[in-house]
Order: structure tokens, then C-alpha cells, then sequence
């Protein structure tokens, strides 16, 4: 049977994301008004040698359940199978981000000791840049090292409202 890749579309309370799931888990979960989402589609593709099919999967029913448990302040963290796709040190910069308890930030140098690259800051943060799955993978919750926010694919206001929304909900 020939692989292929769900894809789907839904609102949030930041707008219309596209989700997309391989059969071993989420590839994509990113803002539809992003600058990068054809990119990414077009890497995912060629990763899987698959075709985008529109539809769901068990994966993508799971995300968005879990999505606007999120958004009602009922889950604090997602237990969803990723199929992740980039460089062995883009993964290990993504996995680090679900150390980050809901409703609190950290530092691209501290994302960065953490995985025992405390030199590599701009590297970590550049595969942040290149995190597929927002909000699942947390990079929301990095912060420049003087608490400023910084970079956020999704848009800075994106950043603000989720972590606003985090510390509101979650009571921090």
C-alpha cells in the first residue's frame, strides 16, 4: 500500500491552521497564513515520497480534539505520536521544547544547555524557525535572554496570545 499524508484544515482561536499526519504520526500542524507552509509541504512530500491527500486520519482526529481541549484550558500537554522530519539536531532542539511546562518560558540558551549545546543559541533557534508543528512543539514558549519575545513563525501577536492564554488558563 503506498504511503501517503493526511491533510486537513480547521479553525482555532488563532485562525485556520493545516494539519497533516503520515500514518506514524503529525508532520505539520502550522498557521495557513504562514510564509513558509508551501516550503514545508514540498519537504514533507519528498521526505515520505507521498502524495497530500485532503481528508483525516486517526492522527489529525486526535489533534484537533486535542486542540480545542487546549484552547478551553482542559489539556496542558499533548500525548500525540510526530513524525518529525528535519536534521538530527533540528529533532533533538523540538523534543527539548516539551520540557517547557505549560504556562512558562525559557531562553534559546538555555533550550540550548539543555541539549548540551549551550554554544549553538542561534543554532537552536533557527530550528525553531523550522519547527513544523506549532503549538504541539512548544517554541512559543522561548524567549530572547532579555524576556523580550522574539521570532515566532505564527507571528509575534500569535506568541503573546498563546502565552498569554497559557498563564490565564493554566493559572501561572
Amino acid at each position: 500500500m503506498k504511503q501517503e499524508i493526511a491533510i486537513t484544515r480547521f479553525e482555532t482561536d488563532l485562525g485556520l491552521m493545516i494539519a497533516a499526519a503520515s500514518e506514524k504520526g503529525i508532520c505539520l500542524f502550522e498557521y495557513a497564513d504562514s510564509k513558509h507552509l508551501d516550503l514545508e509541504m514540498k519537504q514533507l512530500s519528498a521526505a515520505f515520497k507521498a502524495p497530500f491527500v485532503e481528508g483525516n486520519n486517526p492522527h489529525t482526529l486526535a489533534l484537533k480534539e486535542q486542540i480545542a481541549q487546549y484552547f478551553n484550558g482542559g489539556r496542558r500537554e499533548f500525548d500525540l505520536p510526530m513524525d518529525l522530519v528535519g536534521t538530527e539536531f533540528q529533532k533533538q532542539a523540538w523534543l527539548a521544547l516539551l520540557k517547557i511546562p505549560c504556562g512558562c518560558t525559557t531562553t534559546y540558551g538555555r533550550q540550548a544547555a539543555l541539549i548540551g549545546r549551550a554554544s549553538s543559541v542561534r543554532a537552536v533557534a533557527n530550528a525553531n524557525g523550522r519547527n513544523k508543528i506549532s503549538i504541539i512543539l512548544p517554541c512559543h514558549r522561548v524567549i530572547g535572554a532579555d524576556g523580550t519575545l522574539t521570532g515566532y513563525g505564527g507571528g509575534l501577536w500569535r506568541k503573546k496570545k498563546l502565552l498569554d492564554m497559557e498563564k490565564k488558563l493554566f493559572k501561572f
